[in-house]
């Protein structure tokens, strides 16, 4: 195949994607980046590779979220909520308030499960003396 691509009614000469395609074996027709140093186009590769350095990585780390909607503070605080509402939901069950099937799915991180009644009691105490620990008394950011 050619080296260079033709586009724009032959006014632009533009190198070609170096990539092949494994189940035909053909090159890539797509025209490859100018800053790609592979000489691939932005779907096999040609863009950036990430930060090289750690403080470029570290930087990186701190700003990621996995879809954009929520910071990781706001992460944490609704995983924190979710295992109270679990904790909560093993105390009703115990204490016989509540009878039927029990919330499906896997439990949040720090999640700790309520076997006894004594337990039950430290919570409701922890409730009291820390009331700042669990889920504000206003409504939590979800």
């Amino acid at each position: 195949m050619d080296q260079y691509l033709i586009t724009a009614g032959k006014k632009i000469k533009c190198l070609r994607c170096k990539a092949r395609s494994s189940r035909t074996g053909l090159q890539c027709g797509r025209p490859a980046l100018k800053v790609s140093k592979t000489q691939k186009c932005g779907a096999h590769g040609g863009r950036s590779t990430g930060p090289k350095t750690a403080e470029g990585k570290a930087r990186i780390a701190a700003l990621h979220t996995v879809h954009g909607l929520e910071t990781r503070a706001k992460r944490a605080k609704r995983s924190e909520a979710s295992a109270r509402l679990s904790r909560l939901e093993d105390a009703a069950y115990l204490l016989g308030m509540m009878t039927g099937p029990r919330g499906r799915g896997r439990k949040a991180r720090g999640y700790v499960p309520v076997k006894t009644i004594e337990q039950v009691r430290q919570m409701m105490i922890d409730d009291v003396l820390h009331p700042d620990r669990g889920v504000s008394r206003e409504r939590a950011e979800i």
